[in-house]
C-alpha cells in the first residue's frame, strides 16, 4: 500500500519559487503562471509518489544519497523523503552547475 506523505516546502524552496516567478513574469506572465502551476502540480503528486524522482546524480557522486529530484523543463525540484512527509528543499535552474550549488546549499545549512 502506498503511503500518503504530506508535502512541505522549506523557506528556501518557497523563496526559489518566488524568485523564479518574478523573473519569468517580467518576460512572460503567462509562461510564469504556467510553470508555477506545473511545478506545484508535480510537487503535490509527491504525496503519493515520493519515490518517482531520481536521486540527484551530482550529489550521488559525492556519496550523498538521501535527496531526489524532479525535472520540469529546465527547472529541478530537489526534495527529501522523510517517514511522514516530503520536504521540498529547492527549485533550481538545472542549466547551472548543480553540484556546486547543491553542495553549498545542503551542506552549508541553507536548506
Amino acid at each position: 500500500m502506498t503511503q500518503l506523505r504530506r508535502v512541505q516546502w522549506t523557506k528556501t524552496a518557497r523563496n526559489d519559487l518566488r524568485q523564479l516567478v518574478i523573473y519569468l513574469k517580467s518576460r512572460s506572465p503567462s509562461a510564469a503562471a504556467s510553470l508555477l502551476g506545473e511545478i506545484k502540480a508535480k510537487a503535490f503528486q509527491l504525496e503519493l509518489l515520493a519515490e518517482r524522482g531520481r536521486m540527484v546524480p551530482e550529489l550521488q557522486a559525492q556519496g550523498v544519497f538521501q535527496f531526489r529530484g524532479l525535472l520540469i523543463s529546465h527547472w529541478r525540484i530537489v526534495y527529501k523523503i522523510n517517514e511522514n512527509d516530503v520536504r521540498v528543499l529547492a527549485v533550481l535552474d538545472a542549466r547551472r552547475n548543480l553540484e556546486d550549488l547543491l553542495l553549498e546549499r545542503l551542506l552549508g545549512g541553507e536548506i
